[in-house]
């Protein structure tokens, strides 16, 4: 059965980029609603953003959906890796600016809201998107893959001469509330260097020590450290659970990602959809539903640190 939220959640903060104080309040919506944006500071006739492959719009920095109007909403994919860790799968999402608060960077504030109002079944079968044939990108020494599996698997691998990131590789599967426990609270992480150069070009405007991990030559210069080991190459498969969350339906696939970002796995999505054989759209119940990443989850799967 498809899922929707029990009751209305608002949340309040400020965007990564823009440093734009942003409120979201997130309602219930109807079977076969989807996932839907609405731009409530834009007129009423083109404030709606679906959350769909056609609405992809390629960026390198965050996730961006816009629709016909150009209307557009950033930064969404946090919010939608909790949607998709706790299975959500329809939803008004109201915002009165551009861009998702980034809160503490990662996924649990989202996810902490959504279990708190609880989620209730509605009596419409629920469809998968389920891949049937390997499809790959590669651009610039980085790849991302779908792979045919029997429930949604990630598996990402991180390279970077930041000594205290180095080299990274980790694989999960999204069953049984493995996102809350083993993702949900894994934060955005960047570089000194890089956030001084994006903030001399008016980019990450909001980004503090507070959301996000900062690296410098060795240090970590966030306030109590990493929340894991491998929180950076952990922090990229959340957003992997967000970025295909894009495809408007939950998956049934192995996702692989070496050195990839929000645009590729973006791509990557789009040249699935352009292959009609790589993919079937299916109905599922019984114990292969048990394995979609949100069934059964509770705010006791959070780890202690969200």
């Amino acid at each position: 059965m498809q899922q929707t939220l029990a009751k209305d959640w608002t949340l309040s903060g400020t965007g990564l980029h823009s440093g734009k104080p942003v409120r979201l309040r997130v309602r219930p919506a109807p079977a076969n609603t989807g996932l839907v944006f609405r731009r409530v500071d834009c007129p009423e006739p083109i404030r709606d953003i679906a959350v769909t492959p056609e609405n992809w719009l390629e960026a390198s920095l965050c996730t961006v959906l816009r629709n016909e109007h150009d209307i557009r909403v950033t930064t969404i994919e946090h919010l939608l890796a909790a949607f998709h860790g706790c299975g959500v799968h329809n939803a008004i999402i109201e915002i009165d600016n551009e861009e998702v608060p980034i809160l503490d960077g990662s996924a649990a504030p989202f996810v902490r809201r959504i279990l708190a109002v609880g989620l209730v079944e509605q009596d419409t079968p629920l469809r998968v998107l389920r891949v049937l044939k390997p499809v790959v990108v590669v651009r610039d020494g980085a790849s991302a893959a779908l792979l045919p599996a029997r429930q949604l698997e990630l598996a990402f691998e991180i390279a970077f001469d930041e000594p205290a990131i180095g080299h990274q590789q980790e694989q999960l599967v999204m069953s049984n509330g493995a996102f809350l426990r083993e993702l949900s609270d894994c934060r955005t992480f960047c570089l000194r260097r890089d956030v001084e150069r994006m903030q001399a070009v008016g980019l990450a405007l909001g980004g503090t020590l507070d959301n996000a991990v900062v690296f410098d030559e060795g240090r970590v210069l966030t306030p109590g450290g990493l929340r894991r080991e491998d929180e950076p190459v952990r922090h990229k498969m959340l957003d992997a659970m967000g970025d295909l969350y894009v495809a408007g339906l939950p998956m049934i696939a192995r996702y692989e990602g070496v050195r990839a970002g929000h645009a590729l796995t973006g791509r990557l999505l789009q040249t699935l959809f352009a292959q009609p054989d790589a993919y079937d759209i299916v109905t599922l119940n019984g114990p292969a539903r048990k394995r979609l990443p949100g069934v059964g989850v509770s705010l006791s799967d959070l780890p202690l640190s969200a």
